[in-house]
């Protein structure tokens, strides 16, 4: 994988662009970033081979598909086995309310964004789902009021 670092000025450019649009031709890419298409088609297929750039998707509209209800969930362990870790990352997998979950280190050991319709859809989620889990000691719900910031942009 290549670093940041090892980027020059048109691939630096290029990772910005499909960044914000994904869905860009080759042609459009090419004139933005200031080079000729064939480069650029290059430059993407190696930046892709690095593992610089990722699979392209399009971002869908929580409030327009009903899961407007963001949550931030603490989740604490009753163990540290590799095993019930496993477990319950496999949980985490199959439950398509956790948008983002993430290993922390400090007091708790999970971080979890759940996306949900409404408080009746996050207890009904919680107390059948998270709390349920048999390595799930405790939790810790967070509603967020609003969205100050959003974006899938990486710095480059």
């Amino acid at each position: 994988m290549k670093e940041s670092d090892q980027l020059d000025a048109i691939d630096r450019r290029i990772v910005r662009e499909l960044q914000r649009d994904a869905g860009l031709s080759h042609a459009a890419l090419a004139e933005r970033v200031g080079a000729s298409a064939a480069s650029v088609w290059r430059r993407v297929r190696q930046l892709e081979k690095d593992e610089v750039l990722g699979r392209a998707v399009r971002l869908a509209s929580p409030q327009a598909l009903g899961r407007a209800v963001n949550v931030l969930c603490q989740v604490r362990m009753t163990r540290q086995t590799v095993e019930s870790r496993a477990e319950f990352e496999d949980f985490i997998q199959s439950r398509e309310e956790i948008v983002e979950c993430y290993a922390m280190s400090g007091e708790w050991d999970y971080l979890l964004r759940i996306a949900v319709r409404d408080v009746a859809d996050y207890d009904r989620f919680i107390m059948r789902g998270v709390l349920a889990h048999p390595s799930v000691a405790h939790a810790a719900s967070n509603f967020a009021l609003r969205q100050v910031k959003y974006t899938t942009e990486i710095p480059v």
